[in-house]
């Protein structure tokens, strides 16, 4: 089997060693020339929670030749409309493309290289992209080989082609099929939307966030707002990290101190991570904050479901990216209204 990761950043650069490591064939396929030309001569590099450092065969789009039976897509979904029309001549009748971006990207992927071309996944742990040819894990790597990924087909039927993504994905670590792929990916959107939000918000990493009590509250609300919306469009939550997602429906205001234990318990293990949103305003990108909390504002607005802390943590996002300027933590302070307005619903439960 001929196969590609397309964008080897920060996660994309430790899945393709560790497929090279397992003994898959994969080419790594990047636009930073740089990256690709370390990658070819050093070899890329594992550090943080792993230390590795793997032979892999790296190449530009421009470098690209003959089709692929199986493509994993890790770029950004912002450059989803650049990027798939250009994958489309390296794919044959029977290519599988398995989207592992943020967000819910099936519908976009599939209206380009077709829905039978198309599976998801979720990714289950963190990475930050150091520099050319290296990347830091910032999940423990017993999380890793527990819970890497979550995939399945749009339409919920368990295909053989799965096992064979699976066996690829399995020598990161565990790789788990489901049937209910909506499901996953709004459970991924909530873990993405909450700590991943507040991060790329805040200008700090996820422990910062759970350090900090009125973060939490945020993360509570954040998390609520997006079960929500999920059930408002016919989905329920799956589980992931072991952990029922259905958990962060809040019943009331005065639920949120109950859910610090879940929260601590999934988001602990990622404590070192930066928001991949955060790491893109650091280098003066845009971000995903429209595919991430902007899919629960969306379906929000859809459905009629008010989603007060996912639009300021858009907001201060979208701020900090039009300025290019990096968040700070001082920013906590904006969201001082909409705890106050939620502490004033729970003292009249």
């Amino acid at each position: 089997m001929r196969a590609a990761i397309i964008g080897a950043g920060s996660l994309g650069t430790i899945i393709g060693a560790l497929m090279a490591h397992g003994g898959r064939q994969i080419d790594l396929v990047d636009t930073n020339e740089e990256h690709v030309a370390v990658m070819n001569r050093v070899g890329a590099r594992i550090t943080g929670e792993m230390d590795l450092l793997v032979p892999v065969h790296a190449l530009t789009p421009n470098d690209m030749s003959g089709q692929y039976d199986l493509v994993f897509l890790l770029n950004k979904q912002t450059a989803n409309d650049a990027v798939l029309p250009q994958l489309l001549p390296f794919l044959h009748g029977d290519s599988i493309v398995c989207t592992l971006q943020n967000g819910i990207p099936e519908p976009r992927v599939a209206s380009y290289v077709s829905a039978q071309r198309t599976i998801g996944g979720a990714v289950g742990f963190g990475a930050t992209w150091i520099e050319p040819g290296v990347s830091q894990l910032t999940t423990r790597e017993e999380t890793v080989r527990k819970f890497a990924f979550e995939i399945g087909e749009i339409d919920g039927v368990t295909r053989p082609r799965l096992a064979q993504v699976q066996a690829y994905l399995s020598c990161v670590g565990s790789t788990a099929i489901l049937p209910d792929l909506m499901g996953i990916r709004w459970s991924k959107v909530l873990m993405n939307a909450t700590f991943s939000g507040m991060s790329a918000a805040l200008g700090c990493t996820f422990g910062e966030v759970l350090d900090d009590q009125r973060a939490l509250r945020c993360i509570a609300f954040l998390a609520d707002e997006t079960v929500r919306a999920a059930h408002a469009a016919g989905h329920r939550m799956a589980s992931m990290q072991g952990e029922d997602f259905e958990q962060f429906l809040l019943t009331s205001a005065a639920e949120v101190a109950a859910k610090a234990p879940l929260i601590e318990r999934i988001w602990t293990q990622h404590r070192q991570l930066r928001a991949s949103m955060l790491q893109d305003l650091e280098k003066g990108r845009d971000t995903e904050i429209n595919y991430i909390n902007g899919v629960v504002r969306d379906t929000g607005r859809q459905f009629g479901i008010p989603t007060p802390f996912n639009d300021r943590v858009i907001e201060l996002v979208v701020e900090a990216q039009s300025r290019r300027q990096i968040p700070t933590f001082s920013n906590i302070n904006r969201f001082d209204d909409l705890l106050a307005s939620r502490a004033g619903q729970a003292q009249h439960v």
